[in-house]
């Protein structure tokens, strides 16, 4: 029985929430969307059509449709590096230079910066399910970098976040969500957050390097750990 235009549309948003539930997933091919919304290959390209409208979806020629806003003015080289960045590629990089970029913002902060790396980690402790960790875990090492305070780790540190939305990373972050879960990432990453955040508030750069240093290598384990 085929579903009528606005049911699909309907039960087309239900399966994107379900599906790609974080901004950067990727959504289902169309001929396995069209057969779980149970509609034509046409109404489900209108209802499609009207997300991307939207800003709910947009559409990477040869790649696929992803959640969210298409990004703006992202070279062709950028694209085909995070094309080509594997999560062991990913945290190599992050291990090499979050550490110095925490270090950098423990000596560069100011005051009000204490209290917004604060939220994040209560944004953090406070999630329920895979999306909203990963949100707030990419949002907290995104306000270390501009506590930082230079454009450069700014636009690296966004541009690993870019490369943690491709479909890849998102593949072996599922793998590593399951041994991990909610309550270890809410209790013991956040932890190692709070040890961050402290230093920066102390000043305390050295402090600062090794709580991030001890972070991305028990994330980096727990990957090495998941992995079939």
């Amino acid at each position: 029985m085929r579903t009528d235009k606005i049911a699909a549309r309907g039960r087309l948003w239900r399966i994107i929430e379900e599906r790609a539930p974080a901004p950067g997933d990727r959504l289902p091919p169309e001929r396995v969307l069209k057969d779980l919304v149970g509609c034509s290959r046409e109404t489900l390209r209108a209802a499609l059509g009207a997300f991307e409208a939207e800003g709910e979806v947009w559409r990477h020629v040869g790649q696929g449709k992803f959640r969210g806003r298409a990004p703006l003015g992202r070279p062709v080289k950028d694209t085909l590096l995070l094309e080509a960045t594997t999560p062991v590629d990913l945290m190599d990089a992050r291990r090499l230079l979050e550490p110095q970029v925490a270090a950098a913002a423990a000596m560069r902060r100011e005051s009000e910066d204490i209290a917004h790396l604060r939220r994040c980690v209560a944004e953090g402790k406070a999630a329920r399910n895979r999306a909203e960790c990963e949100r707030a875990d990419d949002a907290f090492h995104q306000t270390v970098a501009r506590v930082a305070r230079n454009p450069v780790l700014i636009a690296l540190l966004r541009h690993f976040s870019g490369t943690r939305c491709r479909a890849v990373w998102q593949r072996e972050w599922d793998r590593t969500y399951r041994r991990v879960g909610v309550e270890e990432f809410t209790l013991v990453h956040c932890g190692h957050h709070e040890k961050v955040v402290a230093a920066i508030a102390d000043r305390d750069p050295r402090a600062a390097h090794r709580a991030m240093a001890h972070h991305l290598e028990v994330v980096s384990s727990a990957m090495r750990e998941a992995d079939p």
